[in-house]
């Protein structure tokens, strides 16, 4: 019996090694990947990108002539007159209503505003890219989460399918011991009683990893199902890397958030200050009504008239001055943010440090209690064979085991997903 129980875990575990490779294995790089991909707002960049090249467009047409056509009627109380008197010459008196039709071009000459605007729309496209991928790592953390609640119900699942695989054998023995009369019917019945108990935790197990996998699907518009095997991410080297170097990490995009919000402010104030520049410009009008440039007609007539127009504002009551300073206090606070953002990154990276360093040493107690807890099953299992004590004593010692080895399991995932919550924290890509 005891020979064909060491045949059946062998083949059961030679067929498990070979499920495991035939299946999917799902990296939890890959899906972080394929989340920012699945997500609708993915979109937005290139959206973002187009009204940035419209606007831009639109700012380059100054420098083409523009042409604006008027019109105008209208009725006046008094009219120029000259008060003379003159014998046999007649002044005419020009109409109370009068007319004007006309077509006015004026070409920028010098626009010292064109170049400035130009760079602030470019950096305010950066400055939306990046809030906009600020936005989608949250994605990232979400996968995470999803990623190891379904990895831990893996890991528990494992452990728990091979002790029942062990409980099985030793039910079969206990029901032919008591076919033979060498057990009583409990014995048999308590072996049957706890495997009913395990795989009602076994199905809790797989409906909890069910719905992560779902939430996986979801989040990544991939197809997963119940058969994919998940990795455990070796990301050990690349935290230790990271350990080394905390101060100099800036792999978040908040980080490029804070210095595209910084260049979008220094183009701003750039702006600024061209806004205060003279302006310098030609124009033309050609036009036809009553009168033309004779004020003294009583004709309709046509006209035109060009020439050069200079613009420029020295003084604006402080209007510019408070507007730069409003942006020196918008610096002041990215600056604020940015710091604020650093030190909550420190103390969660501080935080995933510490449950790194705990796991990483109860998984060296953890390997001891299981090889105590062995030794002390395989005494338990040949006392049960010999008839010293009862089948639920051997369930106890077995539970023991069992709960060593998920407590190990469970601490190996929860290290694992410490340390890719540490990277994600930081903005580094897990390998």
């Amino acid at each position: 019996m005891r020979l064909l129980a060491f045949v059946t875990l062998a083949l059961l575990g030679t067929a498990s090694a070979a499920a495991a490779q035939g299946a999917d294995t799902l990296r939890l790089s890959d899906l972080q990947a394929a989340a920012l991909r699945r997500d609708p707002r993915d979109i937005e960049s290139a959206l973002l990108a187009q009204q940035s090249r419209l606007r831009t467009e639109s700012i380059r047409a100054d420098r083409h002539p523009t042409l604006t056509a008027e019109g105008v009627g209208q009725y006046q109380s008094d009219v120029t007159r000259v008060p003379l008197a003159v014998p046999g010459v007649s002044i005419p008196t020009p109409p109370h209503d009068t007319y004007d039709a006309r077509v006015v071009a004026q070409q920028r000459l010098i626009d010292p505003t064109r170049a400035p605007r130009i760079a602030v729309e470019a950096a305010t496209l950066a400055a939306s890219r990046a809030g906009l991928a600020t936005t989608l790592y949250a994605n990232r953390l979400s996968v995470n989460e999803a990623y190891f609640n379904a990895l831990r119900s893996q890991a528990q699942i494992a452990e728990l399918e091979t002790s029942l695989t062990d409980l099985e054998a030793q039910r079969n023995v206990a029901a032919a011991r008591v076919r033979e009369g060498a057990a009583l019917p409990s014995e048999e019945m308590t072996f049957q009683a706890e495997l009913l108990r395990r795989r009602q935790i076994e199905a809790e197990w797989r409906a909890a990893q069910r719905v992560s996998l779902a939430v996986l699907a979801d989040l990544t518009a991939s197809r997963i199902d119940t058969g994919s095997t998940l990795g455990e991410p070796d990301v050990a080297a690349a935290v230790e890397r990271a350990r080394t170097s905390l101060d100099s990490v800036r792999g978040r995009p908040e980080f490029a958030q804070f210095n595209a919000s910084r260049a979008l402010l220094q183009t701003q104030e750039s702006a600024q200050v061209a806004a205060d520049k003279p302006r310098l410009s030609l124009f033309g009008r050609v036009g036809y009504g009553r009168p033309g440039l004779n004020a003294l007609s009583t004709l309709f007539d046509s006209y035109w008239l060009g020439g050069v127009q200079a613009q420029w504002s020295p003084w604006n009551w402080g209007t510019s001055a408070r507007d730069r300073e409003v942006i020196q206090l918008q610096r002041r606070i990215v600056d604020a943010d940015e710091a604020a953002f650093s030190a909550a990154l420190r103390r969660t990276v501080a935080q995933d440090l510490a449950s790194i360093d705990r796991l990483t040493a109860a998984l060296a107690t953890d390997d001891q209690i299981i090889q105590l807890r062995e030794r002390i099953f395989v005494e338990t299992r040949a006392r049960y064979r010999e008839g010293v004590i009862n089948s639920a004593e051997f369930i106890d010692r077995q539970t023991d085991v069992l709960s060593a080895r998920i407590s190990r399991a469970l601490h190996r995932v929860e290290l694992a997903q410490y340390r890719a919550h540490f990277l994600t924290t930081l903005g580094i890509e897990t390998p």
